[in-house]
């Protein structure tokens, strides 16, 4: 993974943001610096700008394609300086074929087998590294020769002898005398786990698979410690082509392979390492426990992108620093002598090995100790900064097998704390594993959810209170699950947002519903003037190509753009009002109209309102229910309404049940009600009967169909 000072630097091109997002998560996890791209523009300049050492490249985008990016590249870079990996559907054997000839290194097909993926790129970058030490081969070796601190090594394999320098024995702890000349001196104190590895890296560059010779590997040292050691050579060959002796180098690399550059915390590595003979140890001493705990920085992200990622660095160190010093004062620690390791995962994650701990409790104190040590503010820049922590614990069990089992559960219910409102810590269960499993297999249908065709569209009317006629509709998004029955959005909405999916869900939610509005809007010329509500998500909004799709979702369906309304949380434009106020005018210029939905309940920012290109305010259902003559729904209404008819725009009450909510809501002017009171949300069918039966409310004083009000559905 890192065969040279710095971490390899791998760019992800993708237009398919959850498909970057999950596999750079899983990369950066392997140690790798990632960067992403989500489209194939301005690459060769970001290749040399970011010094890129692999791009995995996406065959499939618009614009330009992979096939056409591989092209520029491959006229300014050779396989060997950098490595390209295209990633295709299983079914473009063709675009495979033209991408191996114009230069591809090699390819990975959808969907991502992740361990394959590591392997191929872990392949590639050593390919790679090779190339780039061969060409420095000459002088590393010269100097070497000249005294470096390198140990040395010449290996006749005729005679099957092994010269080893003085400095190769010392780095072992060994004198000259105390190591012999043959090969095994070598490959016995080679680590079980990869002395295999190291010998079939011998033997492919003995038969000239390799240009040279070059191994990151554990070597026993004197001490019973291991140290990671970089040996490099090459291979000596006859006239016939037969290999005579291979000479090279081993240098130790152990402090920058198993150390945090930034903070000098041990890294996932070493942590791992420790983790892993704690296990076998426990295995053994079944008496001993042993807890890992899981620490995520609470707005760490919002910190490094306000303030800079200076200011990032030094709150990581300063964070590391209180740990450290946090966990050597507890009486825990100080009883065990000083029996714990804190490492630096990556990014804002850090993680605590506590060996031998008496009891469960040992690990709660210890986590209530790092929290309070965090509480207090940084002095970074000349400014106060806060900061707090999640933590996840997991205590050792017989059936831990290896360390990355014990490390998921640490960080499972350290997202378990953050789902309960941060700062604060959880302890691993089988609930929680449970849990988890039921999230996984929720995400996986929800992929195929799309493709199965088990989304659904229900349809809310929207009734103007002075005449009783239905003016529109809201969309409503619904789930089919194959075994599950029908799902409301609070089922799947929250895990579409954080999986990127609701991009998709929501353009099929908007695409259905207009071709639904446009169906009906042609069926009688009365309902020519009907309307459809939709809500946008927020990550919706951001899309750069938001307004052109719409404006020809509009035109291939010939739906009048005043048909459409857009639903858009306060929350959403608040985020980042002035970018919100140009994506608003754009879309109002297609002739769509605007609501805020929810008001009420996001920023309420009355001092930006007025700036924002909007038709409606959607008043939240939760100060509709709490209206009555001297409610605080109904002050919250009279203040509402008169503010909405001084900046001209209508205004829709959600969640009216009740027919004293409707003579309320027609005494404040309100212009617009939606709910129980006038249906529940119904499918496509049994809109088109109610639409059929010229359903219309006299006076809102009473429903005059049998609709069932009193259903309720989410």
């Amino acid at each position: 993974m890192m065969m040279n000072a710095r971490p390899s630097r791998l760019l992800i091109v993708d237009d398919n943001e959850m498909n970057r997002d999950m596999l750079a998560r899983r990369l950066a996890r392997k140690g790798y610096v990632i960067g992403m791209a989500e489209n194939a523009q301005g690459l060769l300049e970001r290749v040399k700008q970011d010094a890129i050492d692999l791009v995995l490249l996406d065959i499939e985008m618009p614009q330009l394609t992979g096939l056409d990016a591989l092209k520029t590249l491959r006229e300014h870079y050779s396989p060997s300086e950098l490595p390209i990996i295209m990633v295709t559907a299983k079914t473009q054997s063709d675009d495979i074929v033209k991408a191996l000839d114009l230069g591809a290194n090699d390819y990975l097909t959808k969907p991502i087998d992740f361990p394959v993926a590591v392997a191929r790129i872990g392949t590639q970058l050593s390919s790679k590294q090779a190339q780039e030490a061969l060409k420095e081969s000459e002088e590393r070796y010269a100097l070497a020769a000249r005294g470096s601190n390198d140990g040395l090594w010449d290996w006749n394999l005729s005679a099957n002898v092994v010269h080893f320098s003085p400095r190769w024995k010392a780095m072992l702890g060994y004198q000259e005398d105390q190591i012999g000349d043959k090969p095994e001196e070598w490959f016995d104190r080679i680590h079980d786990a990869d002395r295999e590895r190291v010998k079939e890296e011998i033997a492919a560059h003995k038969k000239g698979l390799t240009p040279h010779f070059e191994s990151e590997h554990r070597v026993l040292h004197k001490d019973g410690s291991f140290r990671w050691m970089l040996s490099r050579g090459v291979a000596v060959h006859d006239a016939s082509g037969n290999v005579l002796r291979m000479a090279g180098s081993q240098t130790d690399i152990t402090e920058g392979k198993v150390s945090d550059p930034l903070t000098g915390l041990p890294n996932r590595l070493l942590f791992i390492d420790r983790v892993g003979r704690l296990i076998k140890h426990t295995k053994r001493r079944k008496d001993q426990l042993f807890a890992v705990l899981f620490l995520d920085l609470d707005g760490f992200k919002m910190i490094n992108d306000s303030m800079g990622h200076l200011i990032g660095d030094q709150l990581l160190l300063g964070v590391a620093n209180r740990l450290e010093k946090c966990l050597r004062s507890t009486d825990t620690v100080a009883r065990l002598g000083e029996t714990f390791t804190v490492a630096r995962l990556g990014g804002d994650e850090f993680t605590v090995l506590l060996d031998d701990i008496k009891d469960p409790s040992d690990a709660k104190r210890a986590a209530e100790r790092m929290m309070k040590a965090l509480a207090s503010p940084f002095i970074l820049g000349g400014k106060e900064v806060f900061t707090s922590v999640s933590i996840g614990i997991a205590l050792s069990s017989s059936a831990y097998e290896q360390p990355e089992d014990i490390l998921r559960d640490a960080d499972t219910a350290m997202y378990r704390a953050k789902s309960l409102g941060k700062a604060r810590y959880e302890v691993f269960d089988a609930d929680m594993r449970a849990s988890v499993m039921a999230r996984l297999q929720l995400e996986t249908d929800l992929h195929r959810a799309l493709e199965r065709g088990e989304l659904r569209n229900f349809y809310q009317p929207i009734v103007a209170l002075a005449s009783g006629e239905i003016a529109g509709f809201e969309a409503l998004l619904r789930w089919q699950h194959p075994t599950r029955g029908l799902l409301g959005p609070i089922e799947f909405i929250p895990v579409a947002e954080e999986t990127g999916l609701i991009r998709e869900l929501g353009w099929w939610n908007l695409r259905e519903a207009c071709r639904q509005i446009s169906e009906w809007r042609a069926g009688l010329l009365a309902q020519r003037r009907l309307t459809i509500s939709v809500n946008l998500s927020a990550k919706q909004f951001l899309q750069p190509n938001l307004v052109e799709d719409i404006r020809k979702l509009l035109s291939e369906l010939a739906l009048p753009p005043e048909a459409l309304k857009l639903e858009i949380t306060e929350s959403t434009v608040m985020a980042d009002p002035g970018a919100a106020v140009e994506m608003l005018q754009q879309i109002k210029s297609l002739g769509i109209h605007l609501a805020i939905d929810d008001f009420g309940t996001g920023y309420s920012s009355l001092s930006y309102l007025h700036r924002f290109p909007l038709d409606t305010l959607k008043i939240d259902r939760s100060f509709i229910s709490g209206m009555g003559d001297d409610g605080e729904g109904m002050e919250i209404a009279r203040t509402i309404l008169p503010m909405a008819n001084n900046l001209r725009l209508d205004v829709v009450a959600e969640g009216v049940e009740t027919m004293q909510q409707v003579a309320l809501l027609k005494k404040l002017h309100c212009k617009y009600g939606q709910g129980y009171y006038f249906s529940r949300p119904l499918s496509a069918e049994g809109t088109a009967a109610l639409l059929a039966g010229d359903l219309t409310w006299q006076a809102c004083e009473q429903p005059s169909s049998s609709t069932d009000v009193s259903t309720r559905s989410t």
